[in-house]
């Protein structure tokens, strides 16, 4: 069986959470640099890695590496990969996406048109034509550039893969569903624990959070853009992908997971979202304000994504804002908080420093994921013991 080696992207700041992710799918990781995990995999864990990578924005195939520092050398190198292994004859293909930092070629339009007509040369002389229809399955082609070094992968996925296919109604400003769950994975919340969202926004914190619970694979009910490319990926590997992902979901997990918004639109929409994500009867949603906050379990968790103040009325506010949770935080009973934000004096009016500080890039705006570490609940005892 050919085997590939696929680029995973990711948040700054979150490789390792990624790359534990795909070591648990039994792939061997290749490399792991800063925003992307490189795995090797045959065409079953394109199949495997779309379907069950919950941290990773696409899966990409990698089709080549060079070093190029002129146009002429980007032409070449590009000509020198083997485009026919992936791109058949009537195959569409374009370059969607150039970004290059600390190279000498730096122009997004140029390095587009001239791999474009690099790969059509290949093809030309390979496949003995002079015009391609371009009518049949898709290949975007993406090349980041970094210290003169192109890094060329092929698109497997299409859409991104936070569009889990779950969030019809939208909130303002939500956090990414791969964010998120992400987030979440950096704890040690397991599905029988409390988790509470007091921002939760269009529900993705909780939504993401029950899936992981229940062992729902984010892309079981969607489709993928490589499904297309039928001389690569026999359909079987995506029959058998979506099967082992309806296997593997646990419907008797009894999970404890609350999200709160004072706007009642937004829990409107996270009741629609979390019904469409198949997640609806394991998250409790309703309207309450941060000051209301409280819950007579212990060792629960807050996670959450509260307001960055981006506008400047809006940061006005701030201060007492984060005054409340941290109040609202030290009146619960052994809990743990994760706390996601940009807003940099947030340690000082929360009323302690954090015990855990990661930088996180969410889009291009740096956050801070605060992490407040209650007490681990004591270990249960063996039925023996209890007798």
């Amino acid at each position: 069986m050919q085997n590939y080696e696929l680029i995973a992207p990711c948040h700054f700041g979150l490789e390792s959470v990624l790359k534990r992710e795909i070591g648990g799918l039994g792939y061997e990781i290749s490399n792991v640099s800063d925003g992307k995990v490189s795995f090797l995999a045959g065409p079953d864990g394109i199949a495997r890695a779309n379907t069950f990578l919950r941290t990773t924005e696409r899966i990409l195939l990698k089709a080549g590496e060079f070093r190029a520092v002129t146009f002429d050398e980007l032409f070449e190198q590009t000509k020198a990969v083997a485009w026919e292994n992936y791109i058949p004859k009537n195959g569409k293909f374009w370059i969607t996406k150039a970004n290059s930092v600390k190279s000498a070629l730096f122009s997004p339009k140029d390095i587009q048109s001239i791999m474009k007509k690099a790969i059509v040369e290949r093809l030309k002389s390979v496949y003995h034509i002079d015009w391609f229809p371009e009518d049949g399955p898709e290949f975007p082609i993406r090349v980041s550039f970094m210290k003169d070094t192109a890094t060329v992968g092929i698109d497997t996925s299409g859409e991104s893969l936070h569009k889990r296919g779950y969030r019809r109604m939208k909130v303002k400003a939500p956090i990414t569903e791969t964010l998120a769950a992400a987030l979440i994975m950096l704890t040690p919340f397991s599905g029988d624990r409390i988790l509470v969202d007091p921002f939760c926004g269009s529900g993705t914190f909780p939504i993401e959070a029950a899936m992981i619970a229940l062992n729902m694979a984010p892309g079981r009910n969607r489709s993928f853009l490589a499904e297309q490319w039928k001389h690569l990926i026999k359909e079987r590997a995506w029959q058998d992908a979506r099967t082992e992902a309806d296997d593997c979901v646990r419907r008797s997990v009894k999970t404890r997971i609350q999200g709160y918004d004072l706007d009642p639109e937004a829990v409107d929409a996270a009741r629609a979202n979390a019904a469409m994500a198949g997640v609806g009867d394991y998250i409790h949603l309703q309207r309450r304000d941060i000051r209301e906050l409280s819950h007579p379990g212990s060792y629960g968790f807050i996670i959450t994504n509260p307001p960055y103040g981006e506008r400047l009325e809006d940061k006005e506010a701030l201060p007492e804002l984060y005054r409340v949770i941290g109040e609202r935080y030290q009146s619960l009973d052994r809990w743990s908080m994760y706390l996601i934000t940009s807003y940099e004096d947030a340690e000082r009016y929360l009323g302690r420093k954090a015990d855990k500080n990661r930088k996180i890039y969410n889009g291009m705006i740096k956050t801070y994921y605060y992490q407040y570490l209650g007490p681990r609940p004591p270990k249960r005892q063996p039925l023996e013991k209890q007798i």
